[in-house]
């Protein structure tokens, strides 16, 4: 009977290590079965990490391409920019020298025309400087040279300024005041100087003396 119970006992130890290899060989299963899935979801990630590195890629591929498309874009630009700013200048060159140039022969032509006038003037001056004579002749050679310089004036379309009553200063050019009662007040008394003028514009003011 003694017997009996100690191999029940040994059998049960036996049972009890028999259990405790198959729980270990089960838990070293079970701890494989994790390091297995711990190793394959390390790999998703990193699979999934290499996918969006390769996205990120591809991505800034295309925007550099797009920026470099702009780039090249805004030099073209800037480039026709210059060009049409250097044609611009050259135009604004030719037109200033043209201009230049223009005004140059509008103002050689306008002496042309008044030189042309005078010019004969002073030819007899210069011939009645050579003749000899008295002062009744030489009187009469300066009213005829006179009268030959106002009709030059005269092609000219240019005219004496009329100082006759009132003082106006678009006309006039007052040097001198006087009090006098005789007059009218802002009158004109004496012309000091004779004005002229070329239709509407001014060569040169009367210089006049103006009552008060």
């Amino acid at each position: 009977m003694l017997k009996d119970k100690g191999d029940n006992i040994k059998n049960l130890n036996e049972e009890c290590e028999n259990d405790s290899e198959s729980e270990k060989k089960d838990n070293e299963k079970g701890n494989g079965n994790v390091e297995e899935n711990t190793e394959e979801v390390v790999e998703e990630e990193k699979e999934e990490e290499e996918d969006k590195e390769i996205s990120l890629v591809e991505e800034l591929k295309k925007e550099n391409s797009k920026l470099k498309s702009e780039n090249e874009k805004s030099i073209n630009e800037v480039n026709a920019i210059k060009d049409k700013l250097v044609g611009i200048m050259a135009e604004y060159d030719n037109f200033r020298k043209r201009t230049a140039k223009e005004k140059d022969n509008i103002y050689f032509d306008a002496c042309k025309d008044i030189l042309k006038e005078v010019l004969p003037v002073l030819d007899n001056l210069e011939r009645a400087v050579k003749i000899e004579g008295n002062a009744e002749d030489l009187k009469k050679g300066v009213e005829m040279t006179m009268k030959q310089f106002n009709n030059a004036l005269s092609k000219l379309n240019v005219e004496e300024i009329p100082c006759e009553g009132e003082f106006d200063p678009n006309l006039h050019n007052a040097v001198m005041h006087i009090e006098d009662e005789k007059y009218d007040k802002n009158s004109i008394v004496e012309v000091l100087q004779k004005g002229y003028k070329k239709e509407d514009k001014i060569i040169r003011y009367s210089m006049v003396k103006v009552a008060n």
